[in-house]
């Protein structure tokens, strides 16, 4: 069983559960999206020592709760699932994900750094990321190939220069897309 060494905030004891069901974790759960005041003040206290991975559901819910956190704490790793990976026919989120989907997410993590923009948004809409025909499936790809979740545009444009991501890298990547390379079947 892989040992993780960060505590991994999640939403819930299903969430929990799932994860110790494949890896060796400690969790911190919010119990929802009523993050009090105590439990955003743990992580900052675990961060401190030990280092967290937040690992939300790809809903609504799980995005406000890791925004919340992010705007609190900085430098947090953030680990990202599609909701097409962890559904099922009624609901979405961590404990329907299967193995190899949540290892793959906890090893493609990403870490905030706001402390300034590598992008700006004349270049965001320079590269087509809004206001286009194929604006979201650019979003989109660039959402599976960088592990960071799949998001609207001002999500999107945040996350992107949260992970230092420049007009140049994108535009690469992007490229990648359109010439066949990236794996856009599967978005």
């Amino acid at each position: 069983m892989k040992r993780i060494n960060e505590v991994i905030v999640v939403e819930g004891k299903n969430d929990t559960k799932k994860l110790k069901s494949y890896f060796d974790v400690e969790t911190i759960e919010t119990n929802g999206s009523h993050l009090s005041r105590e439990t955003i003040e743990f992580i900052k206290r675990i961060n401190a020592t030990r280092g967290v991975i937040l690992f939300l559901d790809p809903d609504s819910p799980g995005e406000k709760i890791r925004n919340k956190i992010n705007s609190e704490i900085a430098g947090l790793k953030n680990a990202f699932l599609l909701k097409e990976d962890a559904r099922t026919a009624k609901k979405v989120g961590i404990e329907h994900a299967s193995k190899e989907v949540l290892e793959a997410a906890l090893n493609n993590l990403v870490t905030y750094d706001e402390s300034k923009n590598a992008l700006t948004l004349q270049d965001y809409y320079g590269l087509g990321l809004n206001g286009q025909k194929d604006s979201e499936i650019k979003r989109a790809y660039l959402a599976k190939r960088l592990h960071i979740g799949k998001c609207n545009a001002k999500t999107m444009y945040k996350r992107l220069n949260m992970i230092m991501m420049d007009k140049e890298k994108i535009n690469e990547l992007l490229k990648e897309m359109e010439d066949g390379k990236g794996d856009i079947d599967n978005i």
